[in-house]
């Protein structure tokens, strides 16, 4: 087994092989064209902001009216599916800075999903600018969700969130003494730390104070719409999330041999805003999502086959995770249109961008 942490010997190994920082592959795309898809606006997120925070209160309501009952149990179900499962893809696009024109309207629903999904905000949105400058280099990305071979505990424990909420929680109390870890050392600037630990301080208020509104109501209603959400609808943004990269290539400087793009449904693409065109996100991260439809169309002849649903996409995951399980050199090889390239090696034959 490859030692996936940044502190091991796989990152100078990233480092010596040229992967770390490095150049990457991209699809060929007029300039004009491109100025077009990066053009920000605000109206598109306002309006699904609306319609997602809309769904959280009706769904809230329900879940209030049906305290008590055993119909308590659906609503709380569906209330933490529109909880937590957006809030990752949200949490996602305004860290990037492109959902809204408006900087401080993504900065306040980051704020608000970061805490949503249990991210701390600035030292994630510093582990995702990693992950995009060394998507899926063992040793360098701190977000690889299936190693291999993949721990399956892990995934099952994430489908309610616990392990990484576990793991977060630590690292809040920890950051709220004024203290970082050695890993986050490696990607987060020493100047970003006093906003890691005031971040860390108001989330511990926040939990304490639920945790007060529960003593003093006599009652655990309040845990049931802050905190346990979290968990219980943690499984959807997991569902959409390894369909992003499992099983795909490690160490490649081509992100269509390591990121899938996947067709869904349109519930699925609000929900999820648009993260399934993974290969043209990670490829240009600066387009925003509402663009992005419109980005897969103009670079599709020089990209993979797309899936056409989620089903295809865990027909092929599940089984590669089962057989890296058994062997962890095996992984699925995308085909590109033209010459075919290894993902082995292709960081060493990709043109650069």
């Amino acid at each position: 087994m490859r030692d996936y942490s940044l502190t091991g010997p796989e990152n100078a190994a990233a480092r010596a092989k040229g992967l770390a920082s490095a150049e990457w592959y991209r699809c060929a795309i007029p300039r004009k064209r491109m100025k077009e898809l990066m053009q920000r606006r605000d109206g598109p997120a306002i309006r699904d902001t609306i319609t997602w925070f809309a769904a959280i209160i009706g769904s809230g309501a329900l879940l209030y009216l049906a305290w008590g009952t055993w119909w308590a149990v659906p609503a709380f179900l569906l209330y933490s599916v529109i909880y937590a499962g957006p809030s990752d893809s949200r949490w996602h696009e305004c860290g990037h800075g492109t959902a809204f024109k408006t900087r401080w309207m993504n900065d306040v629903l980051y704020q608000i999903a970061s805490f949503m999904v249990v991210r701390e905000p600035t030292s994630w949105r510093w582990s995702h600018a990693r992950h995009h400058t060394d998507t899926i280099i063992v040793g360098r990305d701190p977000e690889i969700a299936a190693t291999r071979p993949p721990s399956f505990l892990t995934l099952a424990l994430n489908a309610l969130h616990i392990k990484n909420t576990i793991a977060e929680l630590r690292r809040v109390v920890l950051h709220s003494l004024g203290r970082m870890t050695e890993a986050e050392k490696d990607y987060i600037p020493e100047s970003e730390y006093p906003k890691v630990f005031r971040a860390a301080r108001a989330w511990l208020a926040v939990y304490l104070a639920v945790i007060a509104a529960c003593f003093a109501m006599g009652s655990v209603m309040p845990l049931f719409f802050i905190g346990l959400p979290s968990l219980f609808g943690a499984w959807l943004h997991l569902f959409f999330g390894l369909t992003q990269h499992a099983g795909l290539a490690e160490d490649t400087l081509d992100h269509r041999l390591n990121s899938r793009t996947v067709y869904m449904n349109p519930v699925f693409r609000f929900m999820y805003w648009n993260m399934n065109y993974h290969i043209e996100h990670h490829m240009f991260p600066m387009v925003p999502y509402h663009a992005l439809p419109a980005l897969h169309e103009a670079i599709k002849a020089d990209t993979p086959p797309p899936y056409p649903s989620c089903w295809a996409a865990y027909r092929e995951i599940i089984p590669t995770l089962l057989r890296q399980a058994k062997d962890p050199t095996y992984f699925v090889r995308r085909p590109l249109p033209g010459a075919q390239l290894e993902p082995s090696t292709s960081f060493a034959a990709a043109p650069a961008a």
